[in-house]
């Protein structure tokens, strides 16, 4: 039939080595027994979302629990990281606090040596004191205007009148009293 009908056979889906070429429906496969390859990758059926979620693992069933298709094996412990906190700012601790006049020194004492040794510079955050030991820092707050400066003890001082404290350039120019001279304050001495 083929030979003498070729527009025929093609037409009717059979080619000259008796092939099929129209799709092969599954209706046409009911009685060989094939297996549609689809259905080994498609289940025929709706699966729950048990079945779906992750493949079986043995794991132990919880004693309480008695139905093996409604026991999820939960995680171990899920560990949410916690980002590091910021550094804590550190505030200096108080020791003692005192209160009087402050004056400033510097222009004429350029270039000197301070009662530890240091070389005197201007713009220095230093300060003069009679007792406290070298090295030790102050919070001084100027009380007419609310400003501060941290200073650290490097000289002996003041030698006039009540003061308190005196203070190098730097720290009298931080402070807002280079132009007054003097001022009241309040000494915070630090740990």
């Amino acid at each position: 039939m083929a030979r003498f009908f070729p527009a025929i056979a093609a037409f009717a889906g059979v080619s000259l080595a008796g092939l099929a070429l129209y799709p092969v429906l599954a209706r046409d496969l009911d009685g060989f027994g094939i297996t549609d390859p689809l259905d080994l990758v498609l289940p025929s059926e709706p699966v729950s979302a048990l079945e779906v979620a992750e493949p079986s693992i043995e794991a132990p069933l919880d004693p309480l629990i008695t139905d093996s298709v409604t026991a999820i094996a939960e995680p171990e412990s899920v560990v949410v990281p916690i980002p590091p906190q910021p550094p804590k700012p550190v505030v200096p601790l108080v020791i003692s606090t005192h209160s009087g006049e402050a004056s400033w020194y510097g222009p004429g004492f350029y270039g000197n040596r301070t009662a530890n040794g240091e070389l005197f510079r201007p713009g220095t955050m230093t300060a003069a004191h009679r007792t406290l030991p070298f090295g030790t820092r102050v919070r001084v707050t100027n009380l007419w205007n609310g400003r501060k400066a941290v200073v650290r003890i490097n000289d002996r001082g003041p030698f006039a009148g009540d003061r308190v404290i005196d203070l190098a350039h730097g720290a009298a120019s931080e402070l807002g009293l280079t132009s007054s001279g003097i001022a009241q304050v309040r000494l915070e001495v630090l740990r």
